[in-house]
């Protein structure tokens, strides 16, 4: 895999360190999708105009997004009206939001514009000492 670098955006970890200040832990918001970004061959083979957004390459089977309706093909362009320029920005965007309760997400299918309402849970623990 490509290496992924470990800085994580100021705002992100401002964020998470008000989250640790008020509730003891760190709690991300998950959807249970895998992304990707969009390269400029797969925009052209999706005929999109431009790289903006995220391609969802698989939805985890029984997870929110997957019973949301959300399936692989699908392009995540905004989440809550912000932009998703990006998986990166996707993820954070996702990882800001309060599980337990719905965010809309819009997106690209079949160069059809939609919006799906995704129930945000925490992100499950892999492992024990996992957050």
């Amino acid at each position: 895999g490509h290496g992924i670098g470990l800085s994580i955006p100021t705002i992100v970890a401002k964020q998470v360190m008000e989250q640790i200040i008020q509730t003891g832990n760190v709690t991300r918001g998950y959807i249970g999708v895998e992304v990707q970004d969009l390269t400029q061959e797969l925009a052209e083979s999706f005929k999109l105009t431009n790289t903006d957004g995220a391609l969802i390459a698989r939805a985890i089977k029984d997870g929110p997004a997957d019973r949301a309706g959300i399936k692989t093909g699908d392009i995540l362009i905004a989440v809550e009206g912000k932009a998703v320029t990006n998986s990166t920005v996707m993820m954070n965007l996702i990882a800001a939001l309060p599980p337990g309760q719905t965010a809309t997400f819009t997106l690209l299918r079949n160069q059809t514009e939609k919006s799906v309402e995704i129930m945000i849970v925490k992100r499950p623990k892999l492992r024990e000492q996992d957050e």
